[in-house]
């Protein structure tokens, strides 16, 4: 099965959110090269990346975490990535003990699936299993690292306490300046998905659009779900079905329209957020400012996908969109990536 009809349906917001994206072996392989500062990461090959189609949730936690596994081939060595993405706000001081069970599961299934004669070999080994905790809750995470360390008096028998550790990914620890300038799926994702201040919001969505028009289409598809499901449930009621549409409707290679529209509709929620902001002014003024505001950010809009799409835009066509109105605007906002020369603005510019 590829890819591609594995992520046909989405049934649930776990399916839309980390698990999703980390379907994904491309989107994988980003979290740990981005993410995880150790040597080994650099011995990653996607082409060695396996996703085993397994959760071993307890039913306990199931609506509150998710899980997915890789098994990877690192030098001939088969490694299991083990990733658990926490879905809640507080933290579990019993994270240690809880992924001591998943991984003994895992272990469990792999002398399962291979024959008893050759699991009693002298030779055979056991995969070694790296769990890794996904966490994008508000709280700084205050659990115990290491499993020894839950134990009482494991002080006085030193290697003789069973242990591990395991790596955290805190998605809010990230500066959000580092995660733009990754550029990529997993980066954008987390750059969403902080906790900010509702004035933020739309700040960090024209950062992740300024990433977006520079992806590839099928990796805009990866993070369509994200974007709908995900982010969108952060915005303002009106705002959030405007943004849920436009996505919702793309098509793999429409990620230029798409950026047009979305900003659009910031560049709208702007207006209407400096419009409530300002003293109230006499009726006839204060339309007639919105208006003029309303068309010079579509101008300067439709300038700048201009330049993405033509590269150079001759300075007479920009000094005439400067000075049409909303109308002309939206009109060549609506047929801007139909054009295929620079030249057919004629037909839209008004003298």
């Amino acid at each position: 099965m590829g890819e591609e009809r594995q992520h046909s349906d989405i049934h649930n917001p776990h399916d839309t959110g980390y698990k999703y994206l980390l379907s994904f072996k491309k989107v994988f392989v980003q979290l740990l090269k981005n993410f995880i500062k150790e040597g080994w990461v650099d011995m990653i090959d996607e082409s060695a990346v396996m996703k085993i189609d397994k959760s071993y949730i307890l039913q306990d936690f199931n609506q509150k975490e998710a899980d997915i596994v890789y098994r990877v081939d690192i030098k001939g060595q088969e490694v299991i990535f083990y990733i658990l993405m926490e879905l809640q706000s507080t933290v579990d001081f019993q994270m240690p003990y809880r992924l001591l069970l998943y991984m003994v599961e895992i272990w469990r299934d792999v002398l399962k699936n291979i024959k008893r004669n050759e699991a009693e070999q002298k030779e055979f080994k056991l995969p070694v299993i790296v769990p890794i905790v996904l966490y994008n809750g508000e709280n700084n995470w205050t659990a115990k690292m290491s499993y020894k360390e839950t134990l009482s008096g494991y002080e006085l028998f030193g290697d003789y306490v069973l242990d591990f550790k395991y790596i955290l990914i805190d998605v809010n620890r990230f500066k959000k300046e580092d995660l733009a300038g990754l550029s990529n799926i997993i980066g954008t994702a987390f750059l969403l998905d902080q906790k900010y201040d509702t004035s933020e919001i739309y700040e960090r969505l024209e950062q992740a659009l300024k990433i977006l028009s520079g992806m590839l289409p099928e990796d805009f598809n990866m993070l369509k779900p994200w974007l709908t499901h995900i982010f969108a449930s952060k915005l303002p009621a009106g705002t959030r079905e405007k943004i849920e549409d436009i996505i919702s409707k793309a098509d793999i290679g429409e990620v230029n329209a798409v950026i047009y529209n979305l900003e659009r509709t910031l560049e709208e929620e702007f207006q209407k957020r400096e419009a409530k902001g300002k003293a109230e002014g006499k009726a006839e003024g204060k339309t007639e400012g919105k208006a003029e505001g309303k068309a010079e950010g579509k101008a300067e809009l439709i300038i700048k996908l201009l330049k993405k799409k033509f590269a150079a835009v001759p300075e007479e066509y920009i000094e005439k969109i400067k000075k049409q109105d909303s109308d002309v605007l939206e009109a060549i906002g609506e047929n801007i990536f139909d054009m295929r020369d620079i030249d057919e603005l004629n037909k839209y510019l008004n003298n």
